[in-house]
């Protein structure tokens, strides 16, 4: 019997979550082909409020539904109180997160995309050690509860990943760059190509004087500015108290140049989906406009903890319960070229990569962390990499007085808590830059 009817007859409210996925992964190490490997998963999660608890269980196992039943109504009886409702049927703008392309790319294709991304890094050094991940799969998602809710979406995920480490003397360069869609694009290959363009700029050395400067974070490096908002606008983190922001609602935070969205409703991006992992459609969310807090982002729990609509960000695997997370989060571009504001700095650093981000006490906005790449700009141009550098701050007084973001923007996979990100370069006036005199 189909485990929604089984649970509709003993509980509330039920919820039916199934998955099912096949990934496909060419891996290279030390520059050599390695592995090929394919690997799927299918299951049921089942959720159930019963007599005001929650209860939740997974499975893998088609043939064991009653089981599973079972088990979701006794963790029910031990489950957290709980005064949400599981979602209404409400119709989702659709979203293309599709394409046959992807998904029927073969491991031959895979390894040939591994040979390209190497052709375009060694030439440039050949001493370079890449590790490359290339992975494509296909997910079919299912979502259905005793409301009527039944809604179904597939997702094409293509991602290309590389790890690079380059030793010489006492230089230690280690680089990691990754790119994801779910839609097939043309040049596939940009992410690798700025990593080749770093890696040429990355050899010659140079040193600055620590003191005050102007800092311009990367689309990459801004993550430094962006991980902090992302865990201070989580509702999570509102309802519990812990967000710096969580009663400014309304107020100017920050500088004008500052628009933060999270869109889950973008064609082709890594985090969109019709609908959330709680068949909540997936919205534009408004966050901070022209340096205004504007709201949050929540799932069915933090939003009836809060007295608000989910704002459709929930997102679970098979075996973990929902939680709020983001789409795809945007840092809206602004009005200066790139080569304007580079041409406006004197003395300042270009900040591609920190170390040890996301460690600490995150949503405080405090940082001060290790810069892992950054580069020396002096009259306007970009003169060689520096090292044995910190930098310092408190995102929160940073992001009130902007001096410059660029038109240029860029999509970057690998930020903490966010699936994926679009960027600018974020020019900062005036901060503390630590290292040896």
């Amino acid at each position: 019997m189909d485990i929604l009817t089984i649970l509709k007859k003993q509980a509330e409210q039920v919820e039916v979550f199934s998955l099912e996925s096949e990934k496909t992964t060419v891996e290279y190490e030390a520059n050599q082909l390695k592995t090929c490997t394919v690997t799927s998963t299918k299951g049921t999660a089942a959720r159930v409020i019963h007599k005001g608890r929650l209860g939740f269980s997974a499975s893998t196992d088609r043939m064991a539904m009653d089981k599973l039943a079972a088990n979701v109504l006794d963790s029910a009886a031990y489950g957290d109180q709980t005064s949400f409702s599981f979602s209404d049927p409400i119709p989702a703008v659709p979203v293309k997160t599709y394409d046959k392309t992807i998904a029927e790319l073969p491991i031959d294709r895979l390894v040939e995309i591994g040979k390209e991304i190497l052709d375009l890094i060694l030439p440039v050094d050949p001493s370079v050690r890449c590790n490359l991940s290339l992975a494509r799969g296909l997910v079919s998602t299912n979502i259905r509860n005793q409301k009527g809710l039944s809604v179904s979406f597939q997702t094409s995920p293509l991602t290309l990943s590389i790890k690079l480490d380059r030793m010489e003397d006492n230089d230690v360069l280690i680089r990691y760059e990754q790119f994801g869609t779910m839609v097939w694009e043309k040049d596939y290959l940009a992410f690798a190509r700025r990593l080749a363009e770093q890696l040429k700029l990355a050899r010659k050395l140079t040193t600055i004087k620590p003191g005050r400067m102007p800092v311009l974070f990367s689309p990459a490096g801004a993550q430094a500015l962006i991980l902090p908002l992302g865990e201070a606008l989580n509702g999570k983190e509102v309802y519990r108290g812990t967000s710096p922001i969580k009663n400014k609602v309304g107020e100017k935070l920050f500088d004008n140049k500052i628009t933060l969205v999270d869109d889950g409703t973008m064609d082709g991006c890594y985090g969109s989906a019709s609908y959330d992992d709680e068949g909540v459609p997936h919205r534009r969310n408004v966050l901070i406009e022209k340096g205004v807090l504007k709201g949050f982002v929540y799932d069915l729990k933090t939003a009836a903890q809060a007295g608000v609509e989910s704002t459709g960000n929930a997102v679970r695997s098979l075996f973990t319960q929902p939680d709020v997370s983001f789409g795809n989060v945007i840092l809206q571009p602004g009005l200066t070229p790139l080569k304007d504001i580079i041409a406006s700095i004197e003395e300042g650093i270009l900040v591609e990569s920190l170390l040890g981000l996301g460690m600490g006490n995150i949503i405080s906005g405090a940082f001060s962390n290790p810069l892992d790449l950054a580069f020396k700009i002096e009259k306007g141009e970009i003169v060689g990499r520096v090292k044995d550098l910190s930098i310092a701050g408190n995102v929160y007084d940073l992001l009130k007085d902007v001096a410059a973001v660029s038109q240029e923007a860029q999509w970057n996979y690998n930020f903490f808590y966010t699936p994926y990100v679009c960027a600018p370069y974020v020019l900062i006036p005036e901060m503390n830059v630590a290292g040896k005199s």
